[in-house]
């Protein structure tokens, strides 16, 4: 069995020497001491305590000496990186509390200054313009109703007489969820908040439906794939086609001044029986000569176009539970952009959905 190995070379290994290892401790302090800021300190740590420092250095020479001689080492390398430690930490706790108290003075704000008043956001002008077409109806009595913009095949077209072969349904004209066997849609008009109402309340029905609603358009200065409509629903006892015009004459007052009155053509919507398009008399000229001959507005015509109504199709009120032989109803529909772009003199529709708060200012619609 072997014994303990004796046989070493006893060197004294220099940066242990009692001399260097104070000098290193001495150098140390000093650095802390002169450190001005935490940056400063950080340096001086990484120099004095790191991986590379003398005493550090000295530490893992300790394994290298003598038995004999390893306990007088480490006591005084260790002594040495506490004394260094120690004074780390309380110039790291002055630095601190000085770069606080600095921050105190140097960021401080006196709230009793002048300030300029930040800018605030503005409100959507279509936004405003839905608010107050249903302000208008509401204080004629009627309601606000809602729906989802996702909407089912039977309540968008079905319930509403556009049969299963009518080309409102191709693809070409409505955005069709997917898988198509769920027969799920982005409404294309706001008729199916009419028809939810039907089924869901009693008449006397007053209701007026703004949102958006969706169609394969091109995106140009007056199509859009998303835009916004408004329709409104009468449904009660004797409803008649002039029920139909004073309301929208009242509405067209209301909305663009007063002297606008409408008129109707005839057309054709499967939803209403009899049908026709409703135009106003142009805002601008007023229809009359010679004004009208020179009308940028309505180009001479006297009148715009503004949407299309009707009374409602017997077939519609029987689809949603409404006894067709009891009551009778109209239905109107117009572009809430269009209406917007008509009262202000609005050029290109894709100004109003490019998010620039400017626009909302420069139509008076800022907060």
């Amino acid at each position: 069995m072997s014994g303990p190995n004796t046989d070493y070379d006893p060197v004294e290994v220099t940066p242990l020497g009692a001399e260097q290892v104070d000098e290193a401790r001495e150098a140390a302090l000093v650095a802390i001491a002169a450190a001005t800021d935490l940056d400063d300190l950080k340096a001086v740590r990484t120099a004095h305590t790191g991986d590379r420092s003398p005493l550090a250095l000295a530490n893992r020479e300790i394994g290298a000496l003598p038995p004999q001689a390893r306990k007088d080492a480490g006591r005084r390398v260790g002594q040495a990186r506490g004394a260094v430690n120690q004074a780390l930490a309380a110039r790291t706790a002055e630095l601190e509390a000085a770069h606080e108290a600095r921050a105190l003075v140097e960021e401080a704000v006196d709230v009793t200054l002048p300030a300029d008043r930040a800018a605030r956001g503005g409100r959507h002008p279509i936004t405003l313009m839905s608010e107050h077409i249903g302000d208008l109806f509401v204080a004629m009595g009627w309601e606000v109703a809602e729906g989802p913009v996702v909407e089912a095949e039977w309540l968008n077209f079905d319930a509403l007489n556009l049969g299963p072969d009518h080309p409102a349904r191709t693809m070409q004209d409505t955005f069709w969820t997917e898988p198509a066997d769920h027969h799920v849609v982005l409404r294309t008009h706001t008729s199916p908040v009419q028809a939810r109402t039907m089924l869901t309340r009693e008449p006397p029905i007053y209701v007026i439906c703004p949102g958006r609603v969706f169609r394969t358009d091109e995106y140009d200065a007056t199509h859009s794939p998303m835009f916004h409509q408004v329709e409104g629903l009468v449904v009660d006892r004797g409803i008649s086609m002039a029920h139909l015009k004073g309301t929208l004459d009242h509405f067209a007052t209301q909305l663009f001044g007063e002297g606008i009155t409408t008129r109707f053509r005839p057309s054709y919507f499967p939803f209403t029986e009899p049908s026709a398009e409703v135009d106003l008399v142009c805002f601008v000229c007023r229809g009359d000569e010679p004004a009208v001959s020179s009308c940028r507005t309505c180009k001479g015509e006297g009148w715009i176009e503004w949407g299309g109504c009707g009374v409602v199709n017997p077939r519609v009120l029987t689809a949603c539970g409404v006894d067709s032989d009891v009551y009778t109803g109209f239905a109107f529909g117009m572009g809430i952009d269009r209406s917007f772009m008509f009262r202000h003199g609005a050029e290109d529709l894709r100004d109003i959905f490019e998010g620039d708060v400017r626009y909302s200012a420069a139509f008076g619609t800022e907060l």
